[in-house]
C-alpha cells in the first residue's frame, strides 16, 4: 500500500487499517468522528453528511457536502473533509449549529450532524445573497420565516440544499427556521477563508490488501490499460450506487478503478452539431454548466435523487448500471443521445436506443469505459420529463417518460418518448412515436396516442406501482404534455 492520508478538521491523517471496500463513514467513525451516523447505508437519509473541499474550476474551492456511507474511503486520498466536528466546539458553535439550537431544531440528534453539514454547504455558497423580495414575503411574527415564502429563504438559503437529509422526529419547521435565520459567514471564518484557495487536486491512489485493491490510475491511458489486462474491475466515479451495491448487498469487487478525476471524463463542450457531456462529470456540475441550454435536462435534474446524490452521482454512472428506472435515460433517449465508448483500442459511437441490451446489460465490453453521451443539435421544440414517484423527491420512480417534439404548425414532423420503469431496459416508445407523426397536435390525437402509449413496455407489479397503474400513468404523462404546452394554452390546438 502506497502512502495514503486525507485531511479532516484541517489535521492531516493517515488512511490506516482501511480496505477497498471500507467506506468514508466506517473509517470516520473508527476514527473516533461518530457525528456523521449510518441510518440507511444508501445515501437516502443524509445522517452521513461531511463537507468534501472541491474544485469552483476557477482556482478557489466549494464545499460540498456528499454522503459519506457511499464514498470509499480510499477515494479521500490526499483530499480534504470537514465533519459535524469540525464547524465548531460545544464552547465555540458554528453559526450554523447556533442557529439549529436556537430553534430547537434538533430532538434525538441523530439526523442534526447531516442536516449541520448540508446547511453549511449552503451556507457557504457562493451565490447565496439575500432576497429583497423573499424577505418581504417571510416576514413574520419574532422574525420567523412565513411559510409563503416557499422554497428560499429572507437569507438566499435554498431549503432544496436539505432535500437529502430526513428527520425522524423533531419536524422541519423548525429546522427550516434554523436555515432561514443564517446570516453571511464572518469576514474571518476559516471555512470561508478556504474557498479562496485551491481545492486539494486528485492523487495517484494504489491500495492493495485481503481485501480487494483499489487504484486511482494516473492518467487516462493507465485506466483503460487497467482495463484491458484486468475486465472484471468495478469501475466508480461517484459510488453512489456502487456504494449501495457494497453496503447492502454485500459486493466486493478484485479491484476497484476510480475514474472520477479523468479530466477526459469531466467536460462539457457546446458544437454546432452536438453537445457532448462527459460520463464522470457529477449531474451537479452538469446541471451548473449546461446553465439551462437543454431544458428537458432542467426539468430532470431536481427530480434525480437529491443535492447530496447529484453531487457525486454521474450520466455514466446512471447509464453504465443500465438501471431500467435510471432517470436520466427517458430523457437522453427522447434526445436522441449516442454513446461514446473507449478503450485501448479507440472509441466507437453508438445510438443509446441499441445500448441496452436486456435487464442491466448493455453493448459497453468489460474493457471500455463510457466517454461521454452526445446529444445532436438542434434540440426539440416541445420537451418535457414527467416522473411519477411516490415522494416528490428523493425517490426511485415508478415511471418516467421523457418527451421531444417538434412542431410543423400544427403537425406533429417529428417525436421521440424515452421510457423508464415500464420494461426490463429503458426503451423508446416506437409504436407511439409513429401514431404521432403527420398527424395533428390536438386533443384527439393525442387521446388515441395515449392509448397506444399505455400499451408500450412490459410493465409490472412490484412494491413501487402495479402494472395497470404504470400503464395508465403512461397515458396520463403524454395527455399533461399536451394539457400544459405553449400551443395548447394558446388556443392553437384545442
Amino acid at each position: 500500500m502506497e502512502h495514503i492520508d486525507v485531511t479532516v478538521n484541517g489535521a492531516l491523517r493517515p488512511l490506516l487499517g482501511i480496505r477497498a471496500h471500507t467506506t468514508a463513514l466506517d473509517w470516520l467513525r473508527e476514527s473516533g468522528l461518530t457525528g456523521a451516523k449510518e441510518g440507511c447505508a444508501e445515501g437516502e437519509c443524509g445522517a452521513c453528511a461531511v463537507l468534501l473541499a472541491t474544485s469552483d474550476e476557477r482556482g478557489g474551492t466549494v464545499w460540498t457536502a456528499v454522503n459519506a456511507c457511499l464514498l470509499p474511503a480510499a477515494a479521500l486520498d490526499g483530499q480534504e473533509v470537514v465533519t459535524a466536528e469540525g464547524l465548531g466546539s460545544p464552547e465555540a458553535l458554528h453559526p450554523v449549529q447556533a442557529r439549529l439550537a436556537e430553534a430547537g431544531g434538533s430532538q434525538c440528534g441523530y439526523c442534526t450532524p447531516g442536516f449541520a453539514c448540508s446547511m453549511a454547504a449552503e451556507f457557504y455558497r457562493p451565490e447565496r445573497a439575500p432576497s429583497a423580495a423573499a424577505a418581504g414575503a417571510s416576514a413574520g411574527a419574532g422574525g420567523e420565516a412565513d411559510a409563503s415564502a416557499g422554497d428560499c429563504g429572507p437569507n438566499g438559503f435554498d431549503l432544496h440544499a436539505l432535500s437529502g437529509n430526513l428527520c425522524r422526529c423533531t419536524g422541519y419547521r423548525p429546522i427550516r427556521d434554523a436555515a432561514y435565520a443564517l446570516g453571511e459567514p464572518e469576514p474571518d471564518d476559516p471555512l470561508a477563508e478556504r474557498r479562496r484557495q485551491p481545492a486539494p487536486k486528485p492523487r495517484t491512489t494504489r491500495l492493495d490488501g485481503p481485501g480487494g485493491r483499489f487504484v486511482r490510475p494516473r492518467s487516462f491511458e493507465d485506466a483503460l490499460r487497467i482495463l484491458r489486462e484486468e475486465p472484471g474491475a468495478a469501475v466508480v466515479a461517484g459510488s453512489t450506487d456502487w456504494g449501495v451495491e457494497v453496503n447492502l448487498r454485500g459486493r466486493r469487487a478484485p479491484l476497484t478503478v476510480a475514474i472520477d478525476h479523468l479530466p477526459e471524463l469531466r467536460d462539457v463542450t457546446f458544437g454546432d452539431a452536438a453537445i457532448e457531456i462527459g460520463a464522470a462529470l457529477p449531474l451537479a456540475d452538469v446541471e451548473r454548466r449546461l446553465e439551462g441550454r437543454v431544458p428537458v435536462l432542467g426539468e430532470l435534474f431536481p427530480q434525480f435523487a437529491s443535492p447530496l446524490i447529484r453531487n457525486r452521482a454521474t450520466i455514466g454512472g446512471n447509464l453504465g448500471t443500465a438501471s431500467p428506472v435510471g432517470d436520466t435515460s427517458p430523457v437522453l433517449l427522447a434526445l436522441a443521445a449516442r454513446v461514446v465508448l473507449v478503450s485501448v483500442d479507440g472509441e466507437r459511437e453508438v445510438d443509446l436506443a441499441d445500448y441496452f441490451t436486456g435487464y442491466r446489460e448493455t453493448l459497453r465490453r468489460p474493457d471500455e469505459l463510457i466517454r461521454s453521451v452526445r446529444i445532436p443539435l438542434p434540440l426539440a421544440r416541445l420537451t418535457a420529463f414527467h416522473k411519477i414517484a411516490k415522494r416528490r423527491f428523493d425517490d426511485i420512480s415508478s415511471v418516467a417518460v421523457g418527451f421531444a417534439l417538434d412542431l410543423d404548425g400544427d403537425v406533429i414532423a417529428s417525436a421521440r418518448i424515452g421510457l423508464g420503469g415500464v420494461a426490463a431496459t429503458p426503451l423508446r416508445a416506437r409504436a407511439t412515436e409513429a401514431h404521432l407523426v403527420g398527424r395533428p397536435w390536438n386533443l384527439e390525437t393525442v387521446r388515441d396516442a395515449a392509448s397506444v402509449l399505455e400499451s408500450e413496455g412490459t410493465p409490472m407489479s412490484d412494491h413501487r406501482a402495479s402494472a395497470e397503474y404504470r400503464s395508465l400513468m403512461l397515458g396520463a404523462a403524454l395527455l399533461k404534455l399536451f394539457r400544459t404546452s405553449p400551443r395548447t394554452a394558446e388556443g392553437a390546438s384545442a
